[in-house]
């Protein structure tokens, strides 16, 4: 999530100020990292073998999951 999302959903909700305070932004894109976070732990968590996925592959997707989970955040 960068300024721009964060500005635009900020108006969404109804914020009429000129000018989203930096504070603002700043604490809007802790949560969003702290909710990235979050759900790439889930991900990492699941049991893919509950699900007949072989050991080998469980890993794989769900590290490659994560990852792209985390990656939302560089951008």
């Amino acid at each position: 999530m960068n300024r721009e999302d964060i500005i635009r959903l900020a108006r969404e909700a109804g914020c009429i100020e000129p000018a989203i305070p930096d504070w603002v932004i700043r604490t809007c894109a802790l949560v969003a990292s702290a909710e990235r976070e979050a759900c790439a732990m889930v991900c990492e968590s699941i049991d893919m073998e509950a699900f007949g996925v072989l050991p080998v592959r469980t890993v794989m997707i769900t590290n490659h999951c994560a990852e792209a989970i985390r990656a939302r955040g560089l951008t």
